[in-house]
């Protein structure tokens, strides 16, 4: 799926220990609609998009896969970002690449979000 919008906001980088390995992720929200504007939570992992090329207000196109998951009776939603680009002004640059797959999201749709990382199927934290 693609979603086009400006970036609204970018949270800081998370690091861990999984059963793979270190992993890290980044959030960020994008705003996207014209007359009633809507925010979506997406995040990338590890190194594959690198969001130090991406300000606050740029506005981007994001290709990401959804996917939900239950997880004890719960219904977990996460949307891994595999490429994002800037568009409008300068259409050149871009943080896309073939290697690029990553992020986990969250949205308005009554859906608890987590994702414990890569390699990591239905291990909560907590």
């Amino acid at each position: 799926m693609d979603i086009t919008g400006k970036i609204y906001k970018i949270l800081p980088e998370v690091t861990g220990q999984g059963k793979s390995g270190l992993w890290r992720k980044q959030d960020f929200v994008i705003e996207f609609g014209d007359q009633y504007p809507k925010k979506l939570a997406l995040s990338t992992w590890g190194d594959k998009v690198n969001m130090n090329a991406f300000k606050e207000g740029d506005n981007v196109k994001a290709s990401f896969d959804p996917e939900s998951r239950e997880y004890q009776g719960k219904w977990y939603t996460d949307c891994r970002v595999w490429k994002l680009e800037k568009i409008g002004g300068s259409s050149s640059e871009s943080s896309s690449n073939p290697q690029q797959h990553s992020t986990s999201a969250s949205h308005d749709a009554g859906l608890e979000v987590f994702d414990g990382g890569p390699g990591t199927d239905d291990d909560l934290p907590f």
